[in-house]
């Protein structure tokens, strides 16, 4: 079979999965075509004995991607499970090279039909699936995600991601006709025109990864920008390169695969004493910046490019309001799992939780605000207390920033005569002894601290607010999310009054709310094709995951337009 029909087959065999994934963008319904869960009664016992040792495999060697502008090599991960050094190198390219390797090759690129792109971009997600149990380990040993979470997270809800941002730029491509028919009569002349529509794409993408889960945002801005013709090059975080290393190396096969120059999907490795991003920002051929990362080089992105399209994820302070409950102790585990999901390395952490001063009704009988951080911090016990679960919930921690953080934050609770409702420490993970763990440190404030809560901290912490009423908590958090940004707010109440009244807060504020969620599904489950990630409305950053806006512009319309032939 030659590339052409090669071609027409891959876009015929991945019709059916891009038009289900619009449909389900249309519907915002529960749908994936990937399973997350790791068990061997899905997928065999076979894979997961292959992924292992394919990472293990790499290992102490260069991983060689055939870039071009290699001119030398660096490798900084180690894992937080070992502690040791996970000894992979990765080339280091000539950033002017990687450029230019992606403009010689974005002609051809541009000029494939929108249907075949969408449909190797699928073909790229597709394969990515297969070798996920690679990934798993790959995510495990250079961000700390437990063996689940690495699997699913980083794995198919990353997937579903990257093919929700793909059915939106398909959905956009598909919506411009390429040609048309123009009639009209001006004056006692009728004119008729044929007019010709074509996309064209805004020119090289860079994609910034972020540490602590470089997969979740850089699907969909691989996709995205893929889908609508412009060429990518990926830039991981120093600590954490391995994931997209085999993202990239699984991109270049297909396209090498099916006749396209590879330098369409290159990686960028720096360290993190010589960063590379600026360079390749201030390039005027790299027109698309998707950045995930910390607020503050966020900000600054935000405030310094002009003239490129720029996307950004960052972080913010997610609160939860605690104003009344069915169940207290169901409601208190939900918060409890979600703050010690992954050791609050996500940005749908929870960090500060605002309760009543006077305390909260239930259907048990009214509460404390004692007994609410009371029994806050026995659903934490619960978790930390238990090596298995303690491991499969909270991981490890990725790096030392965040011990420090929380080292930091207990001084100045020691400093300044805080209340410590929990102390933070580690947990004996059960398969690695020299994990790098670490369990929520839980403390009381008032609301006039509000400069010691109101910032992200990055690592297990959780402040426990008294309010002076739910009204105020709301008008607090609502507050907080306008001016800090929030990514996740989470609201606990009976009352469907007090519940409609602060709705209208939180959106004027730009922030997504799951209401009274308890049970199975953690609170901070973002799914995709159904929840819009991220609101683009307040500080936390400026795209979503994924709607229209976060494709459309990644390609614009040129038309031509002349009589029409005579007989026509």
């Amino acid at each position: 079979m030659d590339v052409i029909d090669k071609r027409a087959a891959l876009v015929a065999a991945h019709a059916p999965l891009v038009a289900r994934a619009i449909a389900a963008v249309g519907s915002r319904e529960s749908w994936s075509p990937f399973h997350d869960t790791p068990s061997t009664k899905v997928h065999g016992p076979e894979k997961p004995r292959t992924g292992k040792a394919a990472f293990e495999e790499r290992l102490g060697r260069p991983y060689d991607l055939g870039q071009p502008g290699v001119l030398g090599w660096s490798g900084e991960e180690v894992s937080p499970y070992t502690g040791e050094p996970l000894g992979i190198t990765y080339p280091v390219s000539d950033p002017e090279a990687l450029i230019a390797a992606a403009d010689a090759a974005q002609g051809a690129w541009a000029t494939a039909a929108p249907a075949l792109r969408v449909a190797l971009c699928a073909e790229i997600a597709m394969r990515l699936y297969d070798r996920n149990f690679e990934m798993t380990h790959l995510i495990m040993h250079t961000t700390g995600q437990s063996y689940t979470q690495a699997f699913s997270g980083s794995g198919p809800n990353a997937l579903d991601r990257g093919l929700e941002a793909l059915a939106h730029a398909a959905r956009a491509m598909e919506a411009v006709v390429p040609e048309a028919e123009y009639r009209r009569t001006f004056g006692r002349e009728d004119v008729a025109l044929t007019k010709r529509y074509t996309l064209v794409p805004r020119g090289i993408g860079l994609v910034i990864c972020c540490a602590s889960f470089p997969t979740w945002n850089a699907y969909p801005a691989m996709f995205a920008s893929l889908a609508t013709g412009n060429p990518v090059i990926v830039k991981p975080h120093p600590i954490a390169v391995a994931p997209m290393a085999l993202a990239v190396e699984i991109a270049r096969a297909v396209l090498t695969e099916y006749g396209f120059d590879p330098n369409l999907v290159t990686l960028a490795v720096d360290t993190r004493a010589e960063p590379v991003a600026g360079r390749i920002i201030a390039h005027p051929a790299v027109q698309i910046i998707d950045f995930t990362g910390s607020p503050r080089y966020g900000r600054e992105l935000e405030t310094t490019i002009t003239g490129k399209l720029l996307y950004t994820e960052t972080a913010g302070v997610n609160s939860v309001v605690v104003e009344s409950a069915e169940d207290l102790t169901s409601a208190m585990r939900a918060i409890a799992r979600a703050s010690s999901l992954f050791s609050a390395q996500m940005c749908t952490s929870p960090q500060v939780i605002y309760v009543p001063r006077d305390g909260i009704d239930t259907a048990a009988g009214h509460v404390s605000f004692d007994e609410v951080a009371q029994a806050l911090v026995d659903e934490i016990d619960a978790i930390a207390r238990d090596p298995a679960m303690a491991a499969g919930i909270m991981g490890a921690v990725q790096g030392q920033v965040s011990l420090d953080v929380v080292a930091d934050l207990a001084a100045t609770a020691a400093r300044e005569g805080l209340r410590v409702l929990r102390k933070a420490g580690p947990y004996a993970h059960p398969h690695y002894p020299k994990a790098r763990t670490l369990t929520p440190l839980v403390l009381a404030v008032e609301p006039q601290q509000v400069e010691l809560y109101a910032e992200e901290r990055f690592g297990p912490v959780l402040f426990i607010v008294a309010a002076e009423s739910g009204r105020a908590a709301v008008e607090e958090a609502t507050e907080l999310a306008r001016t800090r940004g929030t990514i996740s707010c989470y609201l606990y109440s009976t009352d469907e009054a007090f519940t409609d009244r602060a709705l209208p807060l939180y959106e004027s504020a730009g922030a997504n709310l799951t209401i009274n969620l308890t049970g199975a599904m953690w609170i901070n489950f973002a799914a995709a094709y159904s929840d819009y990630h991220v609101t683009g409305l307040n500080p936390a950053g400026n795209a979503c995951l994924a709607d229209a806006a976060f494709v459309a512009a990644r390609f614009r319309i040129v038309q031509s337009r002349r009589p029409m032939r005579s007989g026509a």
